[in-house]
C-alpha cells in the first residue's frame, strides 16, 4: 500500500481561502495531480515524529522538489497554498481548518459540500468555503470521528464526537441526510467566560451577578433554561467558577463542554451503544454512579430524559448546589419540561407529587436567551417557592430584561430590571453572604 493511502486516505486538498483565490480551477487540479507524488515522497515514521510547524516546513520542502521535478512553473503564493493545504488535509480538517483558526466564528455549520455557514457574533453568513464534493466532505467527517474511536456509515449515519481543541462536533451523513453529509461544529472560547465578561457583554447587570454568586455560595440549585445557541453551557460555566475551591464536582455530559477552573473536579461522559447495540452508558446512569462518588454538587450539561428524577432527588438528599441545564422557552416552560420528563422516568406519580419534587430540589431558574440582535442575554431570573399548590408551582421572578424596541440596523434596546426581592436573603446572610445590591 502506498504511504498516500495510509497517512492520507486519497484525500484531495484544497486551497486555504485567504492563501489564494479559488478561482483557479487549474491551480485546484495542480494541487490533486501534485498531492500523491508530495505524500509519496515523505518519510512515515520521519513524519509521525514532527509537530505541526515541521510538519509544515518539511512539506514545503518536499512540495519545491516535487514542483522542480515536474518542471511545473509556479509563484511563490501558489506554492506557499499547495503547501498549506496539504498540511490542513494531513493534520487538521482540510478546508475547515481557517474556521477553527478564527476566534470570532461560533458556530460552523457544512450543509453538504458547496455550502459552508458560519455564526459570528450571535448571526449567520454564507462562506467561500468548499469541500470538492461530498466525497471528500465524507472523508472529513470520518477522520474527525476516527480521533476518539467511532465511525460513520450507511449502517451508523449519526454520531456525535469532539474536536482536540473541545469544540462539539455532529454530522448526520445519507440515507438520513438527503442532500448529502451535514456537519455541524459548535466552538468554545479558549478562555473560560466569567462572570465579568457576561456582565461586559451586557448579559447580565452586577447586582444580577452579585445575586448569582451568592445563590451558587449559599448552594441553592440552580436551573439554566434556554433554547438552543441561547448560552445555556457559557452560563452554567459561568456560574460553576463561584463553587469553592474547597468543594468535590462532578460533571456529567452527553459531549464534554464544561471547562470547570477548580481542582477537584471528576468529569463524566455518556457512551452510546456500539453497533451491536451494546456498551451504552446513559446520562441516568452517571447520575446514579456519580452520587457513590461523594460529590459536593453534581453539574449535568444537559437534562433531556429519566435522569431528572434521580437529579431531583441528588438535590433533595445532600447535594443541594448542583447545577443543570435543560431547554425551555422560559421559566415557567422549564418547571413543565421537569414534569414531562419525570412522566417519562417509568415510575409514576401524580402531578401534585412531581410538582412537590420540583419545588423542593429547585430553587432558581435562569432563562437565557438569543434576541433578534445576536446578543445573547439573561431574560429573567425566576425563583420557586419551595411548596407545591397541587400542581402548581409559584414563581417569583426577580430580574427581567425589559425590551423597549429594536433599531432599524437590528440592535435590541431595553434594560436588565429588578423585580422584586429575594427570598433567601436570610439564607446568604446565615453563609455570611453580603446581600446583593437592590437596585430597585
Amino acid at each position: 500500500m502506498k504511504l498516500v493511502d495510509r497517512l492520507s486516505g486519497n484525500r484531495t486538498p484544497t486551497i486555504r481561502p485567504g492563501a489564494i483565490e479559488p478561482a483557479s480551477l487549474e491551480l485546484a487540479g495542480l494541487m490533486n495531480r501534485l498531492h500523491d507524488r508530495v505524500i509519496d515522497r515523505l518519510n512515515l515514521e520521519q513524519v509521525a515524529r514532527l509537530d505541526r510547524n515541521q510538519l509544515r516546513d518539511k512539506l514545503a520542502q518536499v512540495v519545491a522538489e516535487t514542483i522542480t521535478a515536474e518542471r511545473i512553473v509556479v509563484s511563490q503564493s501558489e506554492r506557499d497554498a499547495i503547501t498549506q493545504g496539504m498540511l490542513d488535509e494531513i493534520v487538521g480538517v482540510g478546508p475547515l481548518e481557517p474556521l477553527l483558526a478564527d476566534p470570532t466564528v461560533s458556530d460552523i455549520l457544512v450543509n453538504g459540500w458547496s455550502k459552508v455557514f458560519v455564526e459570528r457574533r450571535g448571526k449567520l453568513e454564507l462562506t467561500e468555503v468548499r469541500f470538492r464534493d461530498d466525497a471528500h466532505l465524507l472523508h472529513t467527517i470520518r477522520r474527525i470521528v476516527a480521533r476518539i474511536g467511532r465511525r460513520v456509515d450507511e449502517s451508523s449515519p449519526m454520531v456525535d464526537a469532539r474536536l482536540p481543541d473541545g469544540s462539539r462536533v455532529n454530522a448526520i451523513v445519507p440515507p438520513l441526510a438527503l442532500d448529502g453529509p451535514s456537519l455541524s461544529i459548535r466552538r468554545f472560547s479558549s478562555r473560560p467566560i466569567v462572570g465579568r465578561d457576561l456582565v461586559a457583554s451586557g448579559a447580565m447587570t452586577p447586582p444580577m451577578l452579585g445575586y448569582l454568586q451568592s445563590a451558587v455560595r449559599a448552594h441553592l440549585s440552580i436551573l439554566v433554561a434556554g433554547g438552543t445557541g441561547a448560552g445555556k453551557t457559557t452560563m452554567l460555566n459561568a456560574l460553576s467558577s463561584f463553587i469553592p475551591e474547597t468543594e468535590r464536582i462532578v460533571t456529567i455530559e452527553d459531549a464534554a463542554e464544561l471547562r470547570l477552573q477548580q481542582r477537584h473536579v471528576v468529569r463524566l461522559e455518556s457512551r452510546p451503544a456500539n453497533l451491536e447495540g451494546q456498551g451504552e452508558v446513559s446520562i441516568r446512569d452517571l447520575v446514579r454512579n456519580s452520587l457513590r462518588m461523594r460529590p459536593d454538587r453534581v453539574v449535568i450539561g444537559e437534562v433531556r430524559g429519566a435522569e431528572v428524577l434521580d437529579m431531583l432527588q441528588a438535590m433533595n438528599t445532600g447535594h443541594e448546589g448542583s447545577m443543570a441545564t435543560v431547554h425551555a422557552n422560559t421559566a415557567s416552560d422549564a418547571v413543565s419540561r421537569l414534569m414531562t420528563m419525570l412522566g417519562m422516568s417509568g415510575v409514576t406519580f401524580s402531578e401534585a407529587i412531581m410538582a412537590q419534587m420540583i419545588a423542593s430540589a429547585v430553587h432558581v431558574i435562569v432563562h437565557v436567551q438569543r434576541n433578534s440582535d445576536g446578543r445573547r442575554r439573561i431574560s429573567s431570573i425566576v425563583e420557586l417557592s419551595d411548596q407545591a399548590r397541587g400542581s402548581h408551582i409559584e414563581l417569583s421572578e426577580l430580574f427581567t430584561f425589559a425590551q423597549h424596541g429594536v433599531l432599524d440596523d437590528g440592535q435590541v434596546i431595553g434594560e436588565h430590571e429588578q423585580v422584586t426581592v429575594s427570598r433567601f436573603a436570610d439564607r446568604f446572610a446565615a453563609a455570611g453572604l453580603l446581600p446583593f445590591e437592590d437596585t430597585r
